[in-house]
């Protein structure tokens, strides 16, 4: 037998301060109020990080409906930006 390739040393470290972590908290200080959380590069992405959001893929966003987020596709100058917008609000929905 060979000498594993795994190297076993516990769990992972907890990221207490990610991106994702900082943008929940500042949605929590606003309640109800919208905001721009990411600008991606494709409509496919900004629809794909909007959904993540609803239902709390991150733990970040948890629990599942205590954040509304969608994605639109805004032109300004003729030039198209993909925008996620998320908003906080708790378990009253």
């Amino acid at each position: 037998m060979g000498v594993s390739v795994v190297e076993f040393i516990g769990p992972p470290p907890v990221q207490k301060d990610t991106k994702h972590t900082r943008i929940a908290r500042e949605l929590r200080a606003h309640p109800d109020t919208w905001g721009v959380v990411q600008r991606a590069t494709t409509t496919t992405r900004a629809a794909a990080a909007a959904q993540a959001i609803r239902k709390a893929k991150l733990a970040a966003y948890a629990p599942a409906g205590t954040f509304e987020a969608v994605s639109r596709t805004v032109v300004e100058g003729g030039a198209a930006e993909y925008r996620v917008y998320a908003r906080y609000v708790g378990g009253a929905r």
